[in-house]
């Protein structure tokens, strides 16, 4: 007899009517490569031979010990089992399932018991009834809160893969009898919990024997043990005080992770019988599914694979028609709680990944038909009654040359599937040509219809070869479309006639609006000498604002600078006089020039009066300037110097010009080129006032005296003659600003330069940023939606001082089409549902950064509310049909949010096709021209709906889904980033991959 004294680990095994397969469980521990262990095996008030069988066995055997009591269940079964255990290590086995021999020798040394318990498990696999061994199933890694995040979803460990330590066993108070299936699921949430460690043992070491008639294969008792299991997993969280909030904590919801054992008990344990509604009212709170489509597909096939025992996807389809009716109930249950659309977007990806794994086979699933065709044997295809999807998988010779995914509209024809492969597939050079005399005669009518191409092949050098068989290709494709008959009831019919009626119901276009842009053939001049240049410049009065609040306060800064007494004084570029005007009545004489005969006309005029004031042209670079000056001011002109020898020249004649003691003043702009640490200006001048200030201060009697710095400006006023100490004076500068002026400054540190960025980078990818309302105020729970306008300032800012420039949907769609890599820092702003606060905050600081944005129109709610958003509080204004067209006049471009703001996955495809339509052409008659783009509502698409959308008119398409655009994206499925504004301002630079970075 084999006997082990003091066993290192003893196994846990309930047998209930096992006389079938007992004898080959023990067999498995009896061929272990380690034989120090115990085997506790409990009958539970068995009714077969199940006694006599443990008896024989152990008689032979010392390690085994049989225990004999009145049936009470697996679980008490287990905790009866416990208490007899003689080794520290414990592992749970059930009498139909059965172990690798080495098992104990790998999961002995993981496994321990200490002040933190370490748990050890491993993989299996199920075992079929016909012995057919199904995938290796791979527990997830359990570190950290990883096992308590996992634990509190499902039970992530199979019973028999687990050795566990005796005492954590005994702590936890062994396992909940009143639980009929998910005990060991509850115990490893109490371990985990109770601060066990798990450890993975990445080899499959136990086999799980499938077999009909378990007790865990009701799907009542699954899902009732489920939402208990859950439930205390929710309380246990809540006692430790875990956070689940954040995008990658991975925690689910109790109610999602008890819709996830209800997908699997319906998908695993198929039974006609099972009345799906019954069943999901088992769960207390049903969650909405949307955004967990993807999750569910993954529960959904994994259980039909085990409860069918089958491997492959096409096996599923050959027992479409044992789970198609449970699928379909499941999906109406989880889409009455969820998103509308949602559950069509489960029945899409099953049908996809179904359909991927063999493209061969044709079936239908809900509302979407899979066909794959021949392209040497074509025959008519009927479309089935509630198909409105289509997914075609195209085939020649044996190879797949295409496959399409789109709306469906009727039967498919042979003409109507020709038609697909060649205008959707463009796999024309695959179909097959007729020898039939019919097909001759359209071939030369359509050869001859496209002569012109010839002859272009004949003009045009390189590339004959690839346009030659283009063209080939079409004179043949719509020789064989006219050789092919179609018929009313077919894809092309039925679509065609649907078209036919929403033309009538289409709004003419409005003419463009006078004044929308320069008329074709406007001509320009150039200036051919800096004094037509100046002139040029002065052709309109006051060409810089002079008089906004932001130079006046300029003004009054520079003249406090001014000392008392001054006699004779020279004004170099006065420009238009504005300044001049005030500086007369502090100087005794002055001398005000400018290089431009129409600028000192209007200087003239505007002094008539100071008697004082001499005007005069002179070009201070090239002429001599007027000596013995008690004064010379020079402001906003010296960074128009070519480089810095030419300023140096000029500074020194302003420099010999002033007589000694005299004083010389000058204000010049920061600019970034010149100071790329700190604010300033991003003009193409070659230098601002720091150059400027440098190359005054170094010529020879002239020192610094006073300066006057603000965030924009420097005003500077240097002494001829010895100077004691030097004075700064840091004061504020004008606001508001001109959005002229305002758009070129570049705030915060360093960054990068647009024309740097222009001249050295490129990308294959955009950043499309989503926002929504640009407000402070707004219901709690749209808070994610609302971004505070000094937050998308500073954000705004941060693109700007980052070197990015913003593309509208005109130049994003020649950029998509192009193909090319695209220079510099290209990003899209989005605005979805047209708000009224966009007009009031978000287009001011747009534009006081020189960026602009799309706009997406909900053209049925313009000028009234957002009663998409009542439920969660007062709906928000939108913005009127004056506002969009004003807003437009100014280079905002806009774009259709459908009409109702309803989601497109939620529509038939017909009335998705029509509202699309009249969406694009409201805006189109409003705005006087062409409108491409569309977003879509909740970001909700399917298949069919980028085919629809390019049906309606369309060219371009954005989603919500969360991911940088790249030229490679569908056009009609663009991805954006949310600007969530319920993020703090530090997570903009992460979202545009600049984490860190500085902001604010």
């Amino acid at each position: 007899m084999v006997s082990a004294a003091t066993p290192d680990i003893s196994f846990l095994i309930p047998a209930y009517n096992a006389e079938a397969t007992l004898a080959e469980c023990l067999a498995s521990l009896q061929r272990q490569t380690l034989s120090n262990w115990q085997a506790v095996v409990v009958d539970d008030g068995s009714s077969d031979r199940t006694w006599d069988v443990l008896q024989g066995i152990a008689a032979t055997d010392a390690r085994i010990l049989p225990v004999h009591q009145a049936n009470a269940g697996a679980a008490a079964a287990r905790n009866h089992a416990a208490r007899l255990a003689a080794a520290p290590l414990l592992s749970m086995l059930d009498a139909d399932d059965w172990l690798d021999a080495s098992f104990i020798e790998s999961m002995l040394p993981v496994a321990e018991d200490g002040s933190q318990p370490i748990i050890a498990f491993c993989a299996y696999r199920r075992v079929a009834p016909d012995g057919r061994m199904m995938p290796v199933e791979q527990a997830p890694m359990l570190a950290g809160d990883a096992a308590k995040r996992e634990f509190s979803s499902f039970c992530a460990l199979a019973i028999h893969t687990v050795v566990f330590p005796k005492s954590l066993f005994e702590r936890m108070g062994g396992m909940d009898e009143s639980l009929q299936t998910g005990e060991e699921w509850d115990l490893w949430l109490r371990m985990a919990f109770a601060g066990a460690e798990f450890r993975r043992v990445d080899k499959c070491l136990a086999f799980y024997r499938m077999k009909a008639g378990s007790l865990s294969g009701d799907p009542f008792k699954l899902v009732r043990d489920a939402v208990r299991v859950t439930t205390k997993a929710e309380a246990l969280r809540l006692q430790h005080g875990l956070d689940v909030e954040g995008p990658e904590t991975g925690w689910m919801t109790p109610g999602l992770s008890q819709l996830r054992m209800l997908a699997w008990a319906v998908s695993a344990r198929l039974s006609p019988a099972t009345e799906i509604a019954a069943l999901a009212a088992l769960v207390p709170v049903m969650p909405d599914a949307a955004s967990h489509e993807n999750f569910l597909v993954a529960v959904i096939m994994h259980g039909l694979r085990t409860g069918l025992l089958t491997e492959r996807g096409d096996e599923l389809i050959d027992a479409l028609d044992k789970w198609q009716a449970p699928f379909l109930s499941l999906i109406d249950q989880i889409q009455q709680h969820s998103f509308p659309g949602t559950g069509r977007k489960i029945i899409e990806i099953a049908c996809w990944q179904l359909s991927a794994a063999n493209p061969l086979r044709s079936f239908t699933l809900g509302n979407f038909q899979v066909v794959s065709v021949d392209l040497g044997a074509l025959s008519r295809i009927p479309k089935t009654e509630r198909a409105d999807s289509l997914i075609m998988h195209a085939f020649s010779g044996g190879l797949q040359v295409g496959t399409l995914v789109g709306p469906f509209w009727g039967d498919l024809s042979i003409r109507a599937q020709i038609r697909l492969i060649m205008q959707e597939m463009q796999a024309t050079e695959h179909l097959p040509t007729p020898a039939t005399l019919a097909y001759a005669r359209s071939w030369t009518t359509e050869a001859l219809r496209g002569y012109r191409g010839f002859g272009g092949l004949i003009i045009r050098r390189g590339r004959r070869r690839g346009r030659l068989k283009k063209l080939m290709g079409r004179i043949a494709g719509n020789a064989l479309l006219a050789t092919t008959p179609g018929d009313q009831q077919d894809n092309d019919a039925r679509l065609s006639g649907i078209l036919r009626d929403l033309e009538g119901r289409l709004s003419p276009r409005l003419a463009k609006p006078s004044g929308a842009g320069p008329e074709k053939g406007a001509e320009t001049t150039t200036p051919k000498s800096e004094q037509e240049y100046w002139e040029q410049i002065f052709e309109h009065p006051d060409p810089w604002n002079y008089v906004s609040v932001y130079e006046q306060v300029k003004y009054e800064q520079t003249l406090n600078l001014i000392p008392q007494g001054i006699e004779k004084a020279l004004e170099l570029a006065c420009a238009e006089g504005i300044f001049t005007e005030k500086l007369a009545k502090k100087v005794g004489r002055l001398t005000a020039t400018d290089i431009s005969q129409r600028a000192i006309d209007r200087a003239t005029e505007r002094c008539r009066g100071h008697d004082n004031v001499e005007l005069r042209v002179l070009d201070f670079v090239r002429s001599d300037l007027p000596p013995e000056q008690d004064l010379v001011v020079c402001s906003e002109v010296l960074y128009y110097m070519k480089d810095e020898q030419m300023l140096a020249a000029v500074c020194r004649k302003m420099a010999a010009a002033v007589k000694p003691g005299g004083c010389l003043i000058t204000a010049h702009a920061h600019l970034r080129r010149d100071e790329p640490r700190r604010t300033g200006f991003d003009w193409g001048h070659p230098f601002g006032v720091e150059t400027i200030r440098q190359v005054l201060a170094a010529q020879p009697g002239l020192a610094l005296e006073e300066t006057v710095d603000t965030e924009l400006y420097a005003i500077h006023r240097f002494r001829k003659g010895a100077v004691t100490d030097t004075v700064l004076r840091v004061e504020p500068h004008g606001t508001p600003m001109d959005v002229d002026v305002a758009k070129h400054i570049i705030r915060g540190p360093e960054g990068v330069a647009r024309e740097t960025a222009w001249e050295t980078e490129t990308t294959t990818s955009i950043p499309i940023l989503m926002y929504h309302r640009i407000a402070d105020e707004g219901p709690a729970a749209l808070r994610r939606f609302r971004t505070p306008p000094e937050i998308f300032r500073k954000q705004m800012q941060f693109l700007r001082r980052q070197g990015y420039y913003a593309v509208t949907t005109p130049t994003l769609v020649d950029l998509l089409r192009s193909g090319r890599p695209i220079q510099g820092r290209p990003v899209m702003l989005t605005f979805d549902d047209a708000y009224l606060d966009f007009r009031t905050s978000a287009f001011p600081i747009l534009a006081e950064n020189d960026l602009s944005a799309d706009v997406f129109v909900v053209t049925d709610k313009v000028g009234g509310r957002s009663d998409w958003d009542s439920a969660h509080g007062e709906a928000a204004a939108l913005m009127s049909w004056p506002d969009i067209h004003d807003l437009h006049q100014q280079g905002i471009s806009f774009g259709s949010h459908l009409a109702s703001h309803a989601p497109a996955s939620a529509m038939e495809n017909e009335a998705l096709l029509v509202e699309a339509t009249l969406s694009r052409n409201a805006l189109e008659s409003r705005l006087g021209g062409r409108v491409r783009s569309i977003a879509l509502p909740y970001g909700a698409t399917d298949f069919r709906v980028p085919g629809i959308l390019a049906l309606a008119g369309y060219a371009i398409g954005f989603t919500t889904r969360p991911a940088t655009a790249t030229i490679d994206d569908n056009v009609f499925s663009l991805p954006r980033l949310e600007v969530r504004g319920d993020r703090p301002l530090e997570a903009f630079p992460e979202l545009m991959g600049m984490p860190g970075a500085f902001i604010g």
